[in-house]
């Protein structure tokens, strides 16, 4: 088929300006699933325009075959694996394997995985002595984010992006040693010894391990917990084109190393809007206190003049229920029934799980407790402070990260990333001498516009339900 033939059978469509009577075709993409897409690429060169999508909502900023989302079906795939699959019969080494590479390991294949990742887990040694340059109050996200940027200072054999061979060692790397850190960020805040890892745990068991064990008795991880830590890392692996992941394609697009493009996906998940979200559900479950409180404060949710909000139920993506929920659900029952926690505010998290599966308000409105609110309860109860559970989330999602950014590298289409902009500002101005400017105290019209968008940001931030 002919170049010309193959253009003919493409379908446009037509964008009109009634004021000026020009009109355009525009090329519509169709991937293997999921809504067309209207290519806008030539749009400036052959109109002028920019289109305008804050937030990238309606924008596909890339070409991808990692995974697939249909929020309105709650549907969440990997390679064309659904979650549920992966969750139920597969372990985190084999999803980042599939991530990593596109299909699930044969025997060989995740035998060698598995030992390249369980010897990479150690860190240099010289990063024990960078880690105490930071407070010791440090949260554990600063001292992640610093130190993963610094690796780049300290494993100069795995950052030429153009080295295939070099681009694989930093993965490997990246996955295996973000565990160490976390854990010893962990440590570090508490005072304690950092605890090297072992060869001889699986990948969730050695990071449970490095975090609770001390050198003063023997720590045995619970078959329980551990299968619920590497669920939780399946089900924060990857999740598509999200702010953390934008923003390491973002940086990659320049041709950053590795490390500091993963430093930049762990400061953009850091974001209580992002990452930090189970983070505040505990914190609302604090707020609530007991179990007798939960329906007022269910009030409250619903009262439009209240500027109360209610974490972890609903989410941007899905508008029906969240899958990832549903098993990490079935992961809290059994964490819970194993360790028999009397925690009030499980039972506050269990009332108001209730509640919001029942009550219509919540029901009619698709506001299902997320993935969001069970991994807090989850990791309330095996023992993790709140200000580690971010860290947990960018240990899993590293492996989501780093497979982005290596098919961004291999991509022909892919060019650094410039977004445009709708300016309001200021046109042109002559200068004035300060002489001049000092008579003049009026207020510039940009210092408003500022004002104004201070006031609209904090303004949005009183929305009565966190679905993001």
């Amino acid at each position: 088929m002919s170049d010309k033939q193959a253009d003919d059978q493409k379908h446009y469509m037509t964008l009109h300006d009634n004021v000026t009577g020009e009109s355009w075709d525009l090329p519509i993409l169709e991937g293997s699933e999921g809504p067309r897409v209207i290519d806008i690429r030539a749009l400036y060169r052959d109109s002028g325009m920019f289109t305008y999508d804050p937030g990238f909502t309606s924008t596909a900023s890339c070409q991808s075959s990692i995974t697939y989302i249909d929020g309105e079906a709650g549907i969440l795939r990997h390679r064309g694996y659904s979650i549920e699959d992966l969750a139920e019969n597969s372990e985190f080494l084999d999803v980042c394997y599939l991530l990593l590479h596109g299909n699930l390991p044969s025997n060989a294949e995740k035998s060698a995985f598995e030992h390249d990742i369980t010897h990479h887990t150690m860190v240099h040694e010289q990063i024990n002595t960078f880690l105490r340059g930071f407070r010791r109050d440090a949260h554990p996200m600063a001292i992640m984010c610093g130190v993963v940027g610094a690796l780049s200072a300290f494993y100069h054999d795995s950052t030429d992006i153009d080295d295939p061979q070099q681009r694989m060692i930093s993965a490997h790397r990246l996955i295996a040693k973000m565990p160490t850190i976390g854990a010893m960020a962990y440590k570090y805040y508490l005072g304690q010894p950092f605890v090297y890892p072992r060869n001889d745990l699986s990948y969730a068991e050695n990071f449970l391990h490095m975090m609770f064990s001390t050198p003063t008795e023997e720590y045995k991880v619970s078959p329980v917990l551990a299968k619920a830590m590497d669920k939780i890392f399946i089900l924060h692996a990857d999740h598509e084109q999200n702010a953390s992941t934008s923003t390491v394609r973002l940086a990659g697009s320049s041709g950053a190393n590795p490390f500091a493009c993963i430093a930049s996906g762990i400061a953009s998940l850091w974001g209580p809007a992002h990452g930090g979200a189970n983070e505040a559900v505990l914190k609302m479950l604090n707020e609530i206190g007991t179990k007798d409180r939960v329906a007022e404060f269910v009030k409250r949710a619903q009262d439009p003049d209240d500027d109360w909000r209610l974490m972890g139920f609903g989410h941007r993506v899905y508008k029906n229920y969240d899958p990832r929920a549903k098993i990490l659900k079935a992961s809290a029952d059994e964490v819970l029934a194993e360790l028999g926690v009397d925690d009030p505010l499980l039972e506050v998290a269990a009332e108001l799980e209730r509640i919001a599966l029942e009550d219509e308000y919540f029901v009619s409105r698709k506001l299902y407790p997320n993935v969001d609110f069970y991994s807090g309860i989850i990791l309330k109860a095996m023992g993790f402070p709140t200000n580690m559970f971010t860290v947990l989330f960018a240990i899993a999602r590293t492996v989501g990260w780093i497979s982005h950014w290596k098919e961004m590298l291999a991509d022909d289409h892919q060019k650094i990333g410039r977004p445009r902009q709708l300016y309001l500002g200021e046109t042109h101005r002559p200068f004035t001498q300060l002489e001049v400017r000092e008579q003049s105290t009026a207020p510039s019209s940009s210092v408003d516009g500022a004002n104004n968008g201070w006031s609209w940001l904090w303004g949005n931030k009183t929305r009565k339900i966190d679905n993001m």
